[in-house]
């Protein structure tokens, strides 16, 4: 991991982020596209929130996306899950504007948002998602070449 800007690191390749999610245990760990910690935890005295896109209501924690791994996984990479949870989300960074990245968290999960996302209190951030990191996990998810499985993006250009 190398540090940019603020003390914040950044993971510069999947190796370096599986090892934080190894490191950190990964359970407690989500991923959210925004303009970054400073942004979203800026102390005005408010617990911070996301709004719902549609209605505009303030939700009771920050929507993001889990890095942790499900049962049915078992002992496949984690590169590649790795991978997959941030390529499913990477439409994110154009539709919500200049200057937004993904980033690691560790927080607490306190509720569902309206498209059934995390809604997570108690942030911590832990890094910074490089560019090269969404690359390389592209390319590896194109590697699987699947034909049934794409992004999230209801828009993608595949």
């Amino acid at each position: 991991m190398t540090r940019i800007g603020t003390d914040l690191p950044t993971v510069s390749d999947l190796v370096d982020l599986a090892r934080l999610f190894e490191t950190e245990g990964g359970d407690n760990l989500y991923v959210r596209w925004s303009r970054g910690p400073d942004a979203d935890l800026a102390d005005d005295h408010r617990a911070p929130t996301s709004l719902d896109g549609l209605t505009g209501i303030s939700l009771p924690g920050l929507s993001a996306n889990p890095l942790r791994t499900e049962s049915w996984w078992r002992d496949r990479s984690i590169r590649l899950w790795l991978a997959r949870r941030l390529y499913d989300y990477e439409h994110l960074r154009d539709l919500r504007g200049p200057g937004v990245r993904p980033w690691v968290l560790r927080g607490r999960e306190i509720a569902r948002g309206p498209d059934n996302e995390p809604l997570v209190v108690d942030a911590q951030p832990l890094a910074w998602v490089a560019d090269t990191v969404l690359r390389e996990a592209r390319h590896l998810v194109d590697e699987q070449g699947s034909r049934e499985w794409g992004p999230m993006d209801r828009h993608a250009r595949r």
